[in-house]
């Protein structure tokens, strides 16, 4: 019985397959290489079989992750650090200092209980026992009551603490009606510490902003990481599978010595490439665990049976609509201008302050006083009554104070133009970035593609004997150069886009975390 036989030899560098009619005794007597022939058409159709049916299914089944591996978005990434990142939990501490400085300016108008004794005795005489007490409420306007009780004995008093009965009760108020008519010491530091809770806020936003930056940085990287490992893991099987097939054609004598070291030295070069990325990939993963703290503040390590993914936000686009709304949302909203506004709306209750201070002191104050019977009392008869004026002659201190202030009024008003200028124009260059990047990235894709193609034609050619090993090489080096760059370009896109949301200073990066 007659057998088919495929004979496989080199020509000028090409593979040609032809077909004999073999006898049947013949075929017993090559039964070992008919064995030897059936692996080498297996590890054939290994190698053709890997290449992808169509142009993006290579990169596709890199970025679709294994079944014992699971996915870690950013979003939850960024919900454990807002949750539990030490420096996160620093920056709520400024709310609360904020809180406690408001606490304590209030406490000046605070209602205060006085008392005062004061007793002499000398050779068993009193000279004098006095005692005031009066307690006085403190109001935002600038009138003070204040009800009391004056008790003065003794032989020895002078004649304007000598009071019938020795008890005198008495109740009034003090106005001032020249410098502290409009603003005071107490009422300044009040608004200044309502003012303060603004800027804690905002430096509250400024702080976490800046650490999810920071993060976000770092998760990108780790992606970037984790896929070019992936990549170069997969370009290392296939040289694997490349020197199998070419060390099986030496044995058979189809293949040089020269080419089997040619396609050891791929191996070898793609088995060390990947060696670099699994060492990137592993440090970039512990850099990542520095976000990473539980409830009781314990630092946690990354697992290693999670990977990164694009979820569908971050593959969303931007249009030029969002530029527009970025900087207005920034000129409202930006931690850093608002900040400068706080500084000058303080300046302003400073320099308001500084001006009251031109005015001269002069303080009214009337009490009504009666014995301890309430039947005798006669505001119109017993009383006190009392001026109290006073003013710098020069007043070179207080002219120079509001002259400083008001310097560093403009001073801040410059600083707002400039910052809010820089930020315009950080957001306007970010955002022409991730334009051109978005461009790139789809350049990028269509020459993946291309590549792709590129190597799949070579492997066809290889199989009817038009191509060769190094050419193959070539077009594999090209393949994996491009899938590596557009990994890289894709984690700098996402870096880009947060850096976007960082310069327009939206809070905790316009992610919501439950």
């Amino acid at each position: 019985m007659a057998s088919l036989r495929v004979c496989i030899r080199h020509r000028k560098n090409r593979l040609l397959i032809k077909k004999e009619v073999v006898p049947e005794k013949k075929m017993r007597n090559n039964k070992s290489m008919k064995r030897s022939l059936s692996a080498f058409s297996f590890v054939l159709l290994l190698v053709l079989s890997a290449r992808p049916i169509h142009a993006q299914k290579s990169l596709d089944e890199v970025f679709l992750l294994p079944d014992t591996v699971s996915s870690f978005t950013l979003d939850e990434f960024y919900g454990i650090i807002l949750k539990y990142h030490p420096v996160v939990k620093q920056a709520g501490l400024l709310s609360t200092m904020a809180q406690q400085q408001l606490r304590l300016a209030r406490g000046s108008f605070d209602p205060k209980l006085n008392v005062s004794l004061d007793r002499k005795d000398f050779q068993d005489k009193t000279y004098y026992d006095r005692l005031n007490g009066y307690l006085e409420f403190p109001s935002w306007f600038p009138v003070n009551p204040k009800i009391g009780l004056e008790q003065n004995r003794g032989e020895f008093l002078d004649a304007s603490e000598t009071i019938p009965g020795n008890q005198l009760w008495y109740a009034g108020v003090s106005v001032p009606i020249g410098r502290g008519l409009f603003t005071d010491e107490r009422r300044a530091m009040v608004k200044q510490a309502q003012l303060m809770q603004t800027m804690a806020e905002a430096e509250k936003i400024k702080l976490i902003n800046k650490v999810l930056l920071s993060a976000a940085k770092d998760y990108w990287e780790w992606y970037k990481a984790y896929y070019n490992f992936r990549l170069l893991d997969r370009a290392s099987a296939i040289a694997s599978e490349l020197f199998s097939r070419v060390k099986l054609d030496q044995q058979f004598g189809e293949a040089a010595v020269i080419d089997t070291v040619q396609a050891k030295i791929t191996l070898q070069s793609r088995l060390v490439e990947r060696q670099e990325a699994l060492l990137l990939f592993q440090n970039t993963g512990v850099f990542l665990s520095n976000y990473l703290w539980s409830e009781e503040s314990i630092p946690l390590q990354l697992s290693s049976a999670v990977a990164p993914v694009l979820s569908s936000d971050d593959l969303s686009l931007l249009d030029l609509q969002t530029a527009s709304t970025l900087a207005e949302q920034a000129r409202q909203n930006h931690p850093e201008l608002i900040k400068i506004r706080t500084k000058i709306d303080q300046l302003e209750v400073d320099r308001r302050l500084a001006q009251e201070f031109l005015k001269p002191r002069l303080d009214l104050s009337y009490s009504m006083l009666s014995l301890p019977d309430p039947l005798e009392v006669n505001p119109q008869r017993d009383y006190k009554f009392g001026v109290d004026f006073s003013i710098p002659v020069f007043l070179r201190k207080e002219r120079s104070k509001l002259a400083l202030t008001k310097l560093k009024v403009q001073d801040a008003q410059f600083m707002q133009s400039q910052t809010e200028r820089e930020i315009f124009n950080e957001i306007n260059t970010t955002f022409n970035t991730l334009v051109n990047s978005n461009t790139i990235l789809s350049q990028l894709r269509e020459m993946v593609n291309l590549y792709d193609r590129m190597l799949e034609a070579e492997l066809l050619n290889l199989e009817y004997g038009e191509s060769d090993l190094f050419k193959i090489n070539i077009q594999q080096e090209k393949l994996i150069q491009s899938q590596t760059k557009l990994v890289k370009l894709m984690a700098e896109y996402q870096k880009q886009k947060a850096t976007l949301y960082w310069a327009a200073g939206l809070t905790n990066l316009n992610v919501t975390v439950d």
